[in-house]
């Protein structure tokens, strides 16, 4: 049986995971899912990436959105806002607020977050294992300019009610530093035949998970083939809003950019999207092996042979 580990942050890397289990049904497929997008909202611990891939691949997710729960409504909310408590420029629906009641009330027992991911995964048989990245307490912070000055603000903030909008100066993962990886993930990857980095955003999403101290090492000390999957197509995020977060960093909004900046010490294979099939030589030239395909998860047919060929690239490493 193949063991595959795959990086993820919210819908992409949710939506790519669909891909997956349909390319390879027989795979042990281990997802350490970011938890730097945690925010804690009228006293309760979201984590949306964990949600949206528990979502999606258990068929609770609003298809059109990406994230929340399909068939939700918005009553507790409406609530709240008439209570004049905010904020308001989140929107938790009724269906979700459960998830993060029960969350909330086990974190609180004692329980870490990694068994209860797990516990929470007992409804929805996501049919992968879901590892939060660490147990401990990582919040994404991006620091921009406000009427006040040069300031930090959390990155749902920075995201959902600004939505990206101003430019970000730096992205901190603040208590990355501190934290280590939770339960089963230093094993997962000692274990698997292959690691995957799915469209996801590279800063705050993959790049939060390989903050946690220790995960760059266990990758590279597996030494396992590691593909990813170009997030930018066509000097453009695919979705989102990845091209101000990159330029935070320093990075370029281009397939062969984000590539060389995770670096032929992580990765050893890179697909881009045929529209950037110029990149591919670029690529290979800072030591990564590279392919153009179709990147586009039109649908799950389509997203099943990104994965297919992600898992081709990987084999054709390993040879």
């Amino acid at each position: 049986m193949q063991r595959i580990v795959v990086l993820a942050g919210g819908i992409g890397g949710a939506r790519f995971l669909r891909g997956l289990k349909s390319a390879v049904p027989d795979a042990e497929i281990t997802v350490i899912g970011n938890t730097g997008d945690d925010i804690h909202l009228f006293g309760l611990k979201v984590c949306p990436d964990l949600d949206t891939v528990m979502y999606t691949l258990g068929g609770g997710i609003h298809e059109e959105q990406g994230w929340g729960r399909a068939d939700e409504t918005f009553a507790v909310k409406e609530e709240l806002a008439a209570y004049g408590v905010g904020p308001e420029w989140f929107g938790l629906g009724d269906r979700d607020f459960a998830t993060h009641i029960v969350r909330t009330q086990m974190l609180g027992a004692g329980y870490p977050l990694s068994a209860v991911t797990e516990a929470l995964c007992q409804r929805w048989n996501p049919g992968v294992r879901l590892l939060p990245m660490t147990d401990d307490r990582v919040e994404t912070h991006v620091l921009v300019d406000t009427d006040e000055g040069r300031k930090a603000v959390h990155f749902q903030e920075y995201w959902v009610r600004l939505r990206a909008s101003v430019d970000a100066h730096a992205v901190i993962p603040v208590g990355a530093e501190q934290s280590k990886p939770a339960p089963g993930v230093l094993e997962a990857i000692a274990a698997a035949d292959v690691v995957l980095f799915p469209p996801s955003n590279p800063v705050v999403s993959v790049g939060t998970i390989l903050a946690v101290p220790g995960m760059r090492e266990a990758i590279a000390d597996a030494g396992v083939p590691v593909v990813g999957l170009s997030p930018i197509v066509g000097d453009a995020p695919v979705r989102g809003m990845a091209d101000k977060v990159l330029a935070a960093v320093g990075v370029e909004t281009s397939a062969a950019a984000v590539a060389q900046h995770y670096g032929s010490g992580m990765l050893d294979g890179w697909l881009v999207d045929t529209v950037d099939a110029a990149a591919v030589g670029p690529v290979e030239a800072a030591g990564i092996r590279c392919r153009a395909v179709p990147l586009m998860m039109t649908d799950l047919d389509a997203t099943a042979r990104m994965a297919r060929e992600a898992l081709d690239l990987a084999e054709e490493v390993r040879a």
